[in-house]
């Protein structure tokens, strides 16, 4: 496990308050849902072409397909999340708050980093936010993705 010890804030290192991030994560509901569309239309034709041929016919909820479907999307937001965290340190939804995901040091973050953050922050969501509640009462005011992943989240100031 990896945790973060505390870092002297500077003002180009300020703190992504839990506001912000719940702001920046309202905003990238939308490219994540449209790739979740895309997804689903992709596994309905599919369903269709492959001997479903009534249209009326639905993927059957709980099914193994559903499941896939699930994983699917599951892995593409988090393609999203990670390459976007990767290349520039922000998703889409990051950009109009200054938000911008760093490494522990202030440095650029690993690949395995990055995937364990959103792996546990899916989990934390999962669990009614519970990760994203620690912030509050977190000396550094860092989320449970944060400490666990070696990563963190600042507020970029105004250019």
């Amino acid at each position: 496990m990896t945790t973060i010890t505390s870092a002297p804030s500077s003002p180009s290192r300020s703190r992504a308050l839990i506001g912000w991030r719940l702001l920046a994560l309202l905003y990238d509901v939308w490219p994540v849902l449209a790739l979740w569309m895309l997804i689903g239309t992709a596994f309905t034709v599919g369903y269709t072409f492959l001997g479903h041929h009534d249209t009326h016919q639905n993927i059957a909820p709980f099914s193994p397909l559903q499941w896939l479907l699930w994983a699917c999307c599951w892995l593409v937001a988090g393609l999203y999340a990670v390459v976007s965290w990767h290349r520039g340190g922000q998703t889409l939804g990051m950009r109009p708050w200054r938000l911008k995901v760093v490494a522990a040091d202030g440095g650029r973050p690993s690949a395995s980093a990055l995937w364990k953050r959103y792996a546990i922050a899916t989990l934390s969501t999962l669990a009614a936010g519970l990760g994203f509640w620690w912030a509050w009462l977190d000396k550094d005011k860092l989320t449970l993705h944060d400490r666990f992943s070696g990563t963190r989240m600042i507020r970029l100031p105004k250019r």
